[in-house]
């Protein structure tokens, strides 16, 4: 039966080791005698932005028209008409929607498409984080002006660098939170298994093997400037007569210690758990989300409820991975664990969990994931739910509520514009036409 890779971070079985036939396009370096791009326009001057419509996301209500006063990176009113400072920069935008700044919880910055195995053998860290910038970029200019880098699969705390720089002003980018690399067992999921032992093969996220280890290498991420741990908690996976079964890979009480420490450092612990029992383990010790969560039972779903955890669908790359698979095997091996995996997400909904929006970007190419929240309203959400899933949860789980996520007065100003109406089709937030990230016009 087929099986994933352990070393590959999400559903590459064995028999696919070749890698995905995608090849990452690279876009033109933005760095230029050390300088980065100017951006259009400087936050220092008021703009006004006049559009069709305004989505209000909390209360789920539309302005039309509406508008948007900005001062500096912070927004400053927002209505159907605005005051209009004589000093202020007027820009019409037309038949468009405005809305916050777009958020995904789950990318992979240093992760392009390819057979990830390899890629982080065979490139240098100075080439991955040339990658990763160029990444940053790409999403930024889709409109993703928030996100949180899920691991960076064995370039350790670059990620960490490259939030200062893009919060320097040096490069373009998103806000970040980040998590350096994931934590996982020896021979766990992220482990380099099934190399050459002699060759001594590095995993792709750092060890811990008890509650002590857990402990310590958190303290060691903090140290390097992490803003969360990623614990892979489940794997290898396999679908065994049409139902998921995947192995835990730390108890309860090694996670509630990974938990407290968090704590402890003020950061948060996600943790990758495709289904039961390493789901349920995560959600009673209280982590902040829970990754993938293919498979959750009826009581994990509860204490998820209670505790306010968030479901991290990511089912891009599940759709993304069914329909590049290397081999008819590898074809029916995704197909069926995407069928699995609808099933199960109608079953979350019905059960009222809590969702945040993320894409798992990075094996599939940057600046394409807003195709997630059209796969959310294709198997069941409703469009305004996943926008607010989206934005409001997206900024609790970045901790960044009360800051982003909103078209309010007070709340920086990262503010997009797509065509039509996302609450009549959602695929609109496919097709970004304008980006501003704290008052700074970066795309028009």
């Amino acid at each position: 039966m087929p099986i994933f890779s352990v070393r590959s971070r999400l559903f590459l079985p064995v028999f696919t080791r070749s890698g995905l036939a995608a090849i990452f396009a690279l876009m033109p370096a933005c760095l230029a005698s050390g300088q980065a791009q100017q951006p259009a326009n400087s936050a220092s001057q008021p703009i006004v932005l006049h559009a069709a419509r305004v989505l209000q996301v909390e209360s789920g209500t539309l302005l039309e028209p509406g508008e948007v006063l900005t001062d500096g990176e912070r927004i400053r009113a927002v209505g159907s008409q605005v005051e209009h400072p004589s000093n202020a920069k007027i820009l019409d935008l037309g038949n468009v929607t405005l809305l916050p700044g777009l958020i995904d919880v789950h990318t992979h910055l240093f992760l392009h498409p390819g057979n990830e195995d390899m890629q982080t053998v065979n490139e240098s860290v100075p080439w991955r984080t040339i990658l990763a910038e160029q990444a940053a970029k790409a999403d930024l200019m889709a409109g993703y002006t928030a996100e949180r880098d899920m691991g960076t699969e064995g370039v350790g705390s670059a990620d960490s660098s490259l939030r200062n720089a893009i919060d320097q002003g040096l490069i373009p980018g998103p806000r970040l939170r980040v998590s350096g690399n994931a934590i996982d067992i020896l021979g766990g999921h992220e482990d380099a298994n099934r190399f050459n032992p002699a060759q001594h093969v590095l995993s792709n996220a750092d060890y811990a093997n008890s509650a002590e280890q857990l402990v310590e290498v958190m303290r060691a991420q903090h140290k390097e400037g992490s803003d969360l741990a990623k614990i892979y908690e489940t794997g290898p996976d396999m679908m065994i007569d049409g139902a998921l079964h995947t192995p835990y890979q730390y108890t309860e009480a090694q996670l509630a210690a990974a938990v407290e420490e968090g704590r402890r450092l003020g950061v948060q612990v996600a943790v990758h758990a495709m289904g039961e029992p390493g789901a349920f383990y995560a959600a009673k010790a209280g982590v902040g989300s829970i990754e993938h969560a293919t498979q959750l039972s009826d009581e994990t779903m509860r204490l998820m409820r209670e505790k306010q955890i968030f479901s991290v669908p990511t089912l891009a790359i599940f759709e993304y991975f069914a329909q590049h698979a290397a081999t008819a095997d590898a074809a029916a091996f995704y197909s069926a664990l995407l069928d699995y995996k609808k099933r199960e997400f109608k079953r979350q909904i019905a059960a009222g969990i809590p969702f945040a929006v993320g894409s798992d970007v990075g094996p599939f190419p940057h600046g394409t994931q807003a195709v997630e929240m059209e796969l959310l309203v294709r198997y069941g959400m409703k469009p305004m739910a996943v926008l607010q899933a989206d934005m409001i949860n997206g900024a609790k789980l970045l901790g960044w509520e009360g800051q982003i996520g909103q078209l309010k007065a007070g709340f920086l100003a990262d503010i997009v514009a797509v065509p039509g109406n996302p609450l009549e089709d959602i695929t609109a937030v496919e097709h970004v036409s304008f980006v501003m990230k704290g008052g700074t016009v970066v795309r028009q």
